[in-house]
């Protein structure tokens, strides 16, 4: 019953949008209240058994520092300048309560196998939104790139297109390395790489500029590990990207040639898009040095218009929007966090098995994915959406989890493989040993004499 609940949550969180439910309680949306009936299943449900997961996990220590620099950050807010109380607070919620999905799943209670299953569930409903919006895509047409005719799957309008995008590639590389290191069986890795098509032609179709860098980035990343030569690497970068031009639609073409405009009188300039987050970061910036403690959980927008023309504009940069409303603290905190998701996937690596194809395919993709996350918070900021993020926070619970499980089964059959000591004729009968006080001494070892 408790594996069915988590496999349901992992379906709906990114699906919510689909699910018209109301609540009825102000600022508790569907997915806030998925996660507080599985944290209610959790503490009715008997205590961990495994001591390796029983203490805390190896992004307990930060996120839990990001909480405290999110709630002293609405402490500012309401201080310096007060607003609506239960937006404020339905902000801090939603901030909060997703990264709360690691901790949830790295304690399910699930043995190895089910955690395996709940693995194998993240990524097969990740390609599903993909084909979600490859259908969309194909039904808006490929001929012309149109801006209210962008692909974001079930996480909204084409508003939403450009976090649509860096969905996809956080999860493009999970399957890329699967493809690339399961050699067997056959059927997982033609599934692997169905799954790679699928992304591959969801990010094409969300026309998310930044998806495109992260995807392309993410895939070198993978050649450089299986390749050690860089100049090998280059030349197959190369050849793969000249094939590829020809084979991308037209609207993705056009969409990327956007990037770089010509003005009138001949000169190269960035298209508008791109040009207001360099005017918007610059304020951002100025915004700092006036508030060096942050203006507030959620007063960037209400502030930027007085340090740049963009009145009401978001960040579009997590670290941006961290240092102007949390101040160096908040920025030092979620770095802490992208610091600790590279060291996790290095332990996934180094506990992995070199026999375990599997451990190594999902250790390597989610060290790359991690990556991806990160550089998906520059040029946007996506780190505190909910939608976006809840099946990230799932995965990096249940790696942690998997991978506890394996050293742990692992160190049992070493245990079990170990010869057994053996024991004495005092230990094994107590009584006889009482008896003949000599038998249970071990032999002698000298050598015996004999007479000439």
């Amino acid at each position: 019953m408790l594996r069915l609940l988590f496999a349901i949550a992992i379906v709906l969180l990114p699906n919510a949008l689909h699910v018209s439910v109301d609540t009825g309680i102000p600022g508790l949306n569907f997915s806030n209240l998925l996660l507080l009936v599985l944290i209610g299943a959790l503490l009715i449900s008997a205590k961990e058994p495994r001591p390796a997961l029983a203490g805390p996990g190896y992004l307990s220590a930060p996120l839990i520092a990001l909480f405290l620099v999110l709630g002293l950050g609405f402490v500012i807010a309401q201080w310096s300048e007060p607003g609506d109380l239960m937006e404020d607070l339905t902000r801090l919620k939603n901030a909060i309560f997703y990264p709360i999905l690691y901790f949830v799943y790295r304690r399910c209670r699930l043995g190895l196998k089910a955690t395996r299953q709940l693995i194998m569930l993240v990524l097969l409903v990740a390609v599903v939104a993909g084909l979600e919006a490859v259908y969309q895509g194909v039904q808006f047409g490929l001929g012309q790139y149109v801006d209210s005719e962008r692909a974001s799957g079930p996480f909204g309008g084409p508003e939403m297109a450009n976090r649509a995008g860096v969905f996809y590639a956080f999860f493009l590389p999970l399957l890329a390395a699967a493809a690339v290191l399961m050699t067997r069986p056959k059927a997982v890795r033609m599934a692997a790489i169905g799954g790679c098509v699928v992304l591959a032609a969801a990010i094409m179709l969300t026309y998310s500029r930044q998806s495109y860098l992260i995807a392309v980035f993410g895939l070198l990343m993978l050649l450089m590990h299986l390749m050690r030569r860089k100049a090998m690497v280059a030349m197959v970068a190369g050849l793969m990207l000249l094939v590829s031009v020809g084979l991308f639609p037209d609207s993705v073409v056009q969409r990327v040639q956007e990037t770089r405009q010509v003005d009138a009188a001949g000169a190269a300039t960035l298209d508008s898009s791109t040009a207001s987050r360099f005017d918007i970061w610059s304020g951002a910036v100025k915004m700092w040095s006036d508030h060096p403690a942050g203006v507030g959980l959620g007063r960037f927008a209400t502030n930027i218009g007085e340090y740049s023309s963009h009145v009401g504009m978001d960040a579009h940069n997590t670290y941006v929007l961290m240092l102007a409303e949390t101040g160096p603290l908040g920025l030092a905190a979620l770095l802490w966090v992208f610091w600790r998701l590279w060291g996790l996937g290095r332990r996934l690596r180094e506990s992995a098995a070199s026999t375990d194809l599997e451990a190594q395919a999902l250790a390597l993709g989610f060290r790359i994915a991690v990556v991806s996350v990160a550089l998906s918070n520059i040029y946007g900021s996506a780190f505190f959406e909910g939608l976006i993020m809840a099946s990230f926070w799932v995965l990096c619970g249940l790696l942690e989890r998997y991978y506890a499980l394996k050293a742990h089964a692992a160190n049992e059959l070493a245990e079990e493989q170990q010869p057994a000591e053996p024991v004495g004729i005092r230990d094994r009968f107590p009584l006889a040993a009482r008896a003949l006080p000599g038998a249970g001494r071990p032999f002698r070892t000298a050598p015996r004499t004999y007479p000439r």
